[in-house]
């Protein structure tokens, strides 16, 4: 057997190659740039990796060139939508500070939200928002960010912030029918969609439990810091904004609209205009303050074109706002848009990466080689979660890892005899939850930027994302509910 087989799709030793090489050069990256790597230096690597795929392909399996392009331009396609969403995820998270919306949010939630539960209520708050909108990423960005004024305020370390609000964002994202990967998910590997739910509560509600029972635990240990700290907390919130029950308008209208089921780019798009009126109406002395970089200062008159200015800079471009708490200065400085350019170039390369896999059929070779050893059920589910964890990582993209590993495994089922919604579910119960959990991956680079809590600082903390792919390969383990097609 030859090692290069002109004619031929590359053998998996061979598609091994572009991988070795790709974790080579991201040690590499990762120890010159340290925190910085996901800034370029870790895209850079991802394009040298499909380069490498190419080279490899082109010279000596003579694959034409045209393949590669036809994979990179589909996986562009297919995210295209994902790309708006971000971009429109910054306008949000930019306008809803600077408009005071999530610091009116704050105010009310630090008098209702009691310390002792706080974990425990934020990922229910995040669960049953996110079973609504059917997304994770709005929920975070919306509520999310306002929760983590509120535990800050409360003494919580931001990882187990960020860990109730991604846990909670996640099961109910899992679980909506509203859900754009729980769709995917279920159709990519032939399941009904309602069907495939009911079939994934199996695992999702222990896993979702168990991460429960442990935020209320923390929770109720947690020591509860001096009232004066909250107390100044909202007297900041109050000396810088105009906090008004009016301003809960914005997210109750944004409900409303996700209720309806409106497009989530145009849901987005309304959100952040929304809030941009009450910006100019409730806070022209904080856009005034963005438009010539000073202190807020309400005794200052300004002009249309200082709120014009200083709103657009919410939208697309870095705010930061004195309050006189070095806490709360961090929480409510924004990126806008201008903060997604990172990730969308992450996500670009990456899918050009898994494009150059797809076309030169390497990813095609390695599935063929590990199905040859997958004799037993909780083998082959292990493999689809293993494979689903492993796609996040290398396409860095969650919706080209449920769709690379349903179409991998997908006839292997049907071979086995068994029904489709096993492999719905363990596609979801990985390559859906996991991607909030890898730095590069467009789902952790996004939470990590909306949150400003590093991947690698909330990653020990997100108990269902960490729970749910080991909680599959129990049940398939153990068998439960688990059955042929019937012939």
């Amino acid at each position: 057997m030859k090692f290069f087989s002109r004619g031929e799709k590359p053998s998996w030793m061979v598609s091994l190659i572009p991988f070795i090489f790709l974790i080579a050069v991201l040690v590499v990256v990762i120890k010159v740039f340290g925190a910085d790597a996901l800034s370029g230096g870790s895209q850079v690597a991802l394009l040298m990796a499909s380069g490498v795929v190419v080279a490899i392909s082109m010279i000596f399996y003579k694959i034409p060139w045209k393949d590669f392009e036809e994979g990179i331009t589909d996986n562009i396609r297919a995210v295209g939508t994902a790309i708006l969403i971000l971009l429109l995820i910054g306008a949000v998270a930019g306008s809803w500070m600077v408009s005071g919306v999530v610091p009116t949010m704050i105010y009310y939630g630090m008098k209702v939200i009691f310390p002792s539960i706080f974990l425990f209520a934020t990922c229910a708050i995040c669960a049953l928002i996110s079973i609504m909108t059917g997304s994770s990423w709005t929920t975070i960005a919306t509520v999310g960010v306002a929760l983590v004024g509120i535990g800050t305020a409360q003494g919580y370390e931001p990882g187990w912030i960020a860990g109730a609000i991604i846990s909670g964002a996640y099961f109910g994202d899992k679980v909506s029918p509203l859900s754009d990967t729980t769709v995917l998910a279920s159709s990519s590997a032939g399941t009904p969609l309602f069907t495939h739910i009911r079939f994934m509560m199996i695992t999702t509600v222990p896993s979702f439990v168990i991460a429960m029972v442990v935020f209320l635990v923390v929770s109720l240990t947690h020591e509860v810091p001096s009232s004066v700290i909250t107390a100044d907390f909202s007297n900041d919130l109050v000396n810088t904004y105009n906090i008004s029950p009016w301003l809960l308008l914005v997210p109750v209208l944004t409900g409303v609209l996700i209720a309806r089921k409106v497009p989530a780019i145009l849901t987005l798009f309304v959100a952040s205009v929304l809030a941009g009126v009450f910006a100019l109406i409730f806070q022209p002395h904080v856009l005034g303050a963005i438009a010539h970089d000073t202190v807020p200062d309400r005794s200052l008159h300004l002009s249309f074109l200082d709120g014009f200015k200083g709103l657009f800079i919410s939208y697309y471009g870095s705010t930061a706002i004195e309050t006189g708490n070095a806490a709360l200065n961090d929480l409510v400085s924004t990126r806008g848009m201008a903060g997604m350019m990172n990730t969308i170039f992450l996500i670009i390369s990456a899918v050009t990466f898994g494009g150059t896999l797809v076309g030169s059929g390497m990813l095609q070779s390695l599935t063929e080689m590990l199905t040859k050893y997958i004799r037993r059920r909780v083998t082959m589910v292990s493999a689809t979660v293993g494979t689903g964890i492993f796609a996040n990582m290398i396409t860095g993209d969650q919706y080209l890892s449920i769709i690379l590993t349903s179409s991998l495994y997908k006839k292997l089922y049907d071979e086995r005899g068994y029904e489709p919604k096993l492999l719905s579910r363990s596609v979801e119960d990985s390559a859906t939850v996991v991607s909030v959990l890898i730095p590069w991956n467009s789902c952790g680079m996004t939470q990590a930027t909306v949150l400003k809590i590093s991947t690698m600082q909330y990653l020990p903390y997100c108990l269902f994302n960490i729970i749910s792919p080991m909680m599959s390969i129990f049940v398939a383990a153990i068998g439960y509910k688990i059955s042929h097609k019937s012939k």
